[in-house]
């Protein structure tokens, strides 16, 4: 059984008990300090360690003095040697400077195994105030340790007497002296003092240099050049990263590497790496991050903070959304806050800070920057061989034909602020492709076309105000202002008159009581005032975009109070002439510089002290004395500073004078002749030169020049007076003012856990290959990097109360284990998991652990919880899977339920519609035989009606009185036996009627027939079925045409036959109707009478018509429905035939040539059957319709 403790619940431990423990701890005879053990040697790549090593042929190592050497580890030094070891630090040391455990499978021990001599360690104090990077040992040792290494022949490093180092191996000594073979194979006599132990070769290019086992400056030197030939640019020295600028591409970034840092598959030295550790640490522990990346000049501190903020934002998506515009932001500030100088193409010149917000899903969700310290004065002053910010050039190279044209842009050579210093290109760089870059990058930071048109408006201002000149009027020296086209474009893009600008810059207005005088300036103030305005202009339009851009990242963004803050910062600096601006951007450098002393070794160390842990301190620089020297008050150099720009008649002498004064006695400060002062930096002397301190640390701006701008029309200029010009802004110097700007970020940085950056410049060309150790020496030093290594490799990186040790890994314990004293508990859990005595220490609060120690009980933490997860899984499925049957068993029975009840009703209502729908029904067929019923009834009575007036009408007839009407009927040719067999024709022509509609139903029929078969002939057709369905619509529509005039053809001949002989009448369908002979039945009239209307009549003689007219007119008839058939059946076989040649039967015969054909032949037929059809019906139509047509009309009036 397990048992999980958590803090809240475990008692305090008791002193008595932690006292007791550390005493008999303390009983134990063992090493204090033994660092990690080598690692083991690979079997599939092992080799015996060799004295002669050559140095990687892709790298060329020279000395300061840019003297390339050839030696094995290429370490060279000066000729002066003695002088170098008092600037720069050197210390004689030799072996063993840390107790170390034996191991036999290396040949690299301290002493032999028989002696079992132990070193000790002795620092030794020098004059020179950087720490040692090695120790002394004891004389009685040293003999033993020379005899080990001749006889293991194991590599040393010695110094040449040109000061550089070299490996060899000892072949034998003598007294102080000891014969070195070096790698070229030479032997060289040199004092054992200057020997230091080397590191065995398998140890070569390691990643972290805690695990070199000898830790001295040359190994340190020689690892990392190793890396550098390899483009291993990334190395680790404990928790900080060192990275070497490699000054070329190296595929070492993108989406792939992001992927397998952040899936932890990788775990090399990487800026990834570090980015990462930050992010798991905030979104752990819920503690802010911060990345300090400091360097000098050209070390690419700018570079690898675009690095991890590539990082970040593959993190949070990628290439959109504010991940996007957080990554442009650094083209923007690139090109307005970046210039070219003597050491970096890309120099930063200004300070900032960029504050990553992130939610508590761990995604970005806005950002804010904060800048520092802009050099304004590289707006008008340019060293030579340097260049203005990037931008005014990228402006002059990209702006497109209208932009120039509205700017009145020239090339950049022609402005006196950028042609000054002779470099106006950079080798490799595009401008006008960079402010095409640029354009794009303020568009996606959602800076609108107009504002962009004002910003390159202001920077196009700038540059005229340099072209501005002045004309010396008098003997004093006093100016005018030259009105050429440089004041015209100036004023014009600044929004005023040229007047008004001429008299800004050539005058300065005194409030003398109530009256205003204007003094005239000389030149020497007229150009100060000029280049004062321009540097306002720039300095405010910069601070504005910075504005803006936060604008932009702060856009629907809601803080969590999780973030990562990246620091990057110009590097410190020392040209052969520093002035204000370089002792700003050093005083800065230390800041950081005692920021990262405070958290590697500082709070450390005071740690171990308060927490009672048994601790060797590790000396280091500690720079709180130079910093003082800055900040002091009131004999401070800032104060000092400060109080004399306030004095109007102070000069620049005058301030050397009196620092030299007031801090000769402080070791970090040298007054030298004339203006010039010395500093002694953490990283090195730097000698400053007062020309312009006073004058740039007042940054004056006359209020000529503020009115002015506020009386401008562009909006930017009215707002950065209105600013400047407030009545609640009180004016500071420029030092005092980065003073508490400094104070402010180091307070920001307090409350963030820090990951550390070292950049390091491998060489001054800025060439790719080229290592110069001199250079690199000096940065590792002035970074600290020998004594971060050594505190991280024998202190104690992992520390846990014993309350939260004892909360995380007691629920390993077994059940018979568990006590409630959090102390007993973590001493337990150390015990139970094999962690030795050597690796882990017990404090008052905490417990302290050596590097790796964590990750074992992590690792059995994790095994644990896994099994707990899975045991869990399967309990919690069980469960699930139990309420998930008992609810689904449930969900069946209600569903049954519901679907019996809705069944019903449904049932219910179908059964309810049923029987109204057989109501319905029956009400209808009760209402249809009621209707019948009356409609036949009243038809009977019609009948009956007509029957009875028929019989009086024969009736009448028969009486001789009534012989007139007789005779009248005579006269009209109608028989009495006709007027009596009238009823039986009615409804023999009926029947005729009935026989002739079915047969016209039977052809319809048969037309669909036809139809459908013409429907599955059109699917096989693909080329001809447009063709063939107009010919078959046009034959059907033929077809109809002919069987329509051929029964109405048939009608009338029958019903002339009919009209011949007595006792038949017959009628045609309205359906048989013929287009040109209208022969037409009326429909059927509600009162049940039948109009007929006929398109001839019949003749007086036609009752006499012979027979065998009729007989000739019938015959006729029959022999067109006979060649009507028989046309019918070959123009049906005729187009049967064509199906089949185009269905691919017969490829004999052309489709389009047979449907002609077939065509003209259907054509010529119809014609000719047409007209001898029109012949036929006037021959039928002339047999005696007329007198049959006056005897009908005789009969419907007598029923009348």
């Amino acid at each position: 059984m397990m048992l999980s403790a958590s803090p809240t619940t475990l008692a305090r431990s008791s002193l008595e008990e932690m006292l007791d423990s550390l005493r008999r701890r303390d009983e134990e005879d063992k090493p204090k300090d033994l660092p990690p053990a080598l690692p083991a040697r690979p079997t599939s790549r092992a080799r015996l360690p060799s004295t002669r090593r050559s140095f990687p042929n892709n790298v060329k190592v020279v000395d300061g003095d840019g003297v390339t050497g050839s030696s094995a580890c290429g370490l060279n030094g000066k000729e002066d040697t003695k002088r170098k070891e008092n600037d720069l630090g050197f210390k004689r040391g030799s072996f063993g400077n840390k107790k170390m455990k034996k191991d036999i499978e290396s040949p690299y021990v301290v002493a032999s195994e028989e002696k079992k001599t132990l070193q000790s360690e002795a620092p030794v104090s020098g004059s020179a105030p950087p720490v040692a990077s090695s120790l002394k040992i004891k004389e009685p040792d040293w003999d033993d340790n020379v005899g080990y290494f001749i006889k293991k022949k194991l590599r040393v490093w010695c110094r040449h007497p040109s000061g550089h180092w070299e490996l060899g191996t000892i072949q034998s000594t003598l007294g102080e002296e000891a014969f070195v073979s070096l790698s070229n194979g030479n032997v060289m006599k040199v004092s054992t003092v200057e020997l230091l132990p080397a590191n065995p070769d398998i140890l070569e290019g390691v990643d972290d240099l805690i695990q070199l086992s000898y830790l001295n400056e040359p190994s340190v030197l020689y690892n990392i050049c190793i890396r550098y030939s390899r483009d291993l640019i990334y190395s680790k020295a404990g928790p900080v990263l060192i990275a070497v600028n490699p000054f070329k591409v190296v595929q070492i970034y993108g989406n792939d590497y992001v992927s397998e840092y952040k899936q932890k598959f990788m775990d090399r030295p990487h800026v990834y790496a570090i980015a990462d550790t930050a992010y798991d640490e905030m979104m752990r522990d819920e503690v802010n991050q911060s990345i300090i990346i400091s360097g000098e000049s050209g070390a690419g501190k700018t570079e690898t903070a675009k690095i991890s903020m590539q990082y970040f934002a593959a993190l949070g998506g990628g290439s959109c959304g504010i991940e996007n515009e957080i990554l442009q932001t650094n083209c923007i500030l690139e090109a307005f806050g970046n210039a070219k100088t003597l050491r970096n193409d890309n120099s930063s010149r200004f300070g900032k800070l960029i504050e990553i917000h992130f939610s508590s899903l761990g995604k970005i969700c806005g950002a804010q920057i904060q800048t520092f310290l802009l050099e304004k004065s590289r707006v008008v002053q340019l060293a030579n061989g340097e260049r203005s910010y990037h931008i005014f050039y990228q402006l002059c190279a990209g702006a497109s034909s209208v932009l120039k044209e509205m700017l009145n842009l020239r090339m950049a050579n022609e402005y006196k602020y950028l042609n000054q210093s002779d470099c106006i290109t950079i080798d490799g760089v595009d401008d006008a492709r960079k402010f095409h870059i640029l354009m794009k990058a303020l568009d996606v930071v959602r800076i609108c076309k107009e504002d962009q048109e004002h910003i390159f408006g202001m920077l196009s201002a700038i540059l005229w105000l340099g072209n501005i000149s002045f004309l010396v009027t008098d003997n004093e020296n006093h100016v005018d202002v030259l009105a050429d086209e440089a004041v015209t474009n100036a004023a014009r893009l600044m929004g005023c008159s040229s007047q008004e600008l001429m008299l800004a810059l050539s005058t300065h207005k005194i409030q003398a009581g109530k009256d205003t005088i204007a003094k005239r300036l000389t030149l020497g103030q007229a150009i100060d005032t000029r280049d004062a305005l321009a540097k306002f202009i720039y300095a405010s339009l910069f601070d504005w975009l910075v504005e803006q851009v936060n604008k932009s990242l702060e856009v629907g963004k809601r803080r969590t109070g999780r973030s990562i803050s990246i620091l990057d910062i110009y590097g410190f600096e020392s040209f052969q002439k520093n002035s204000f601006e370089q002792f700003c951007i050093n005083y800065a450098n230390e800041r950081l510089q005692q920021h990262f002393n405070r958290h590697l070794f500082k709070l450390e160390q005071e740690d171990y002290e308060l927490d009672g842990v048994d601790w060797t301190k590790v000396d280091f620089e500690d720079n709180q004395e130079c910093l003082s020297l800055f900040e002091k008050k009131p004999l401070g150099l800032l104060s000092l500073l400060d109080e004399e720009s306030n004095f109007p008649k102070a000069t620049d002498l005058t301030f050397a004078n009196k620092l030299k004064q007031h801090l000769n006695s402080n070791p970090c400060f040298k007054g030298d002749r004339g203006r010039a002062f010395t500093i002694r930096h953490y990283a090195g002397e730097v000698l400053y030169d007062t020309n312009g301190f006073l004058e740039k640390n007042r940054d004056p701006l006359h209020s000529d020049s503020i009115q002015l701008l506020s009386r401008c029309s562009c909006r930017l200029l009215q707002s950065f007076a209105s600013k400047i010009g407030a009545p609640d802004s009180r004016k500071q110097s420029v030092g005092t003012k980065f003073k508490g700007q400094l104070f402010k970020l180091m307070n920001q940085l307090e409350n963030t856990t820090p990951h550390f950056i070292r950049c390091i410049k491998p060489n001054t060309k800025q060439l790719p290959g080229i290592y110069e150790e001199d250079l690199v020496l000096q940065q590792l030093r002035c970074c600290g990097v020998l004594e971060v290594v050594r505190i991280s490799r024998s202190g104690y990186p992992t520390r846990m109360t014993h309350q939260e040790f004892a909360g995380r890994y007691g629920f390993l314990l077994s059940e018979a284990n568990v006590s409630q004293d959090p102390l007993s508990i973590s001493v337990t859990v150390l015990q139970q998991f094999n962690i030795l005595p050597e690796m882990y220490q017990v404090g008052y609060t905490k417990l302290y652990l050596r590097t790796g120690q964590i990750a074992v009980l992590e690792d059995r933490r994790k095994q644990v919880l896994q099994g707990l997860l899975g045991v869990q899984k399967f309990f919690r499925g069980r469960l699930s899977r139990q309420h998930f049957h008992a609810l689904k068993n449930g969900a069946t029975t209600l569903q049954s339920f519901v679907r019996g009840e809705n069944a019903r009703k449904k049932y219910s209502g179908m059964v309810k519609c049923s029987i109204a729908s057989v109501h319905e029904a029956l009400d209808e067929h009760r209402a249809v035989v009621q209707l019948q019923s009356a409609i036949r009834g009243w038809l009977a009575w019609r009948h009956l009606h007509n029957l009875r007036n028929l019989k009086k009408l024969n009736y009448e007839n028969a009486k001789p009185k009534r012989k007139p009407r007789g005779k009248l009927l005579e006269v009209k040719g109608i028989s009495k036996e006709q007027v009596q067999n009238l009823p039986s024709a009615f409804a023999e022509l009926q029947r005729r009627v009935v026989k002739a509609e079915a047969t016209l139903e039977q052809k319809e029929e048969e037309n669909s027939a036809l139809r459908e078969q013409l429907k599955q002939f059109e699917a096989r057709w693909i080329e001809y079925e447009i063709k063939m369905k107009s010919m078959e619509e046009m034959w059907q529509k033929q077809m109809a045409s002919l069987q329509m005039s051929l029964s109405a053809a048939r009608k009338s001949l029958a019903t002339d036959h009919t009209a011949v002989q007595p006792g038949r009448i017959d009628v045609l369908s309205p359906r048989y109707c013929d287009s040109e002979n209208a022969i037409s039945l009326g429909s059927r009239t509600p009162s049940g009478s039948t109009h007929m209307k006929f398109s001839s009549s019949l003749s007086d003689g036609g009752a006499g018509r012979s027979g065998k007219e009729a007989n000739g007119s019938l015959s006729a008839v029959t022999n067109l429905v006979k060649e009507f058939e028989q046309r019918k059946q070959s123009f049906d076989d005729d187009a049967k035939a064509l199906v089949e040649v185009k269905s691919g039967q017969s490829a004999k015969v052309n489709p389009d040539e047979e449907i002609r054909k077939l065509k003209q032949k259907f054509e010529s037929w119809k014609k000719d059957y047409k007209a001898r059809l029109r012949e036929t019906k006037a021959r039928v139509h002339k047999q005696g319709n007329s007198e049959v047509e006056k005897s009908f009309r005789k009969w419907w009036g007598k029923l009348r």
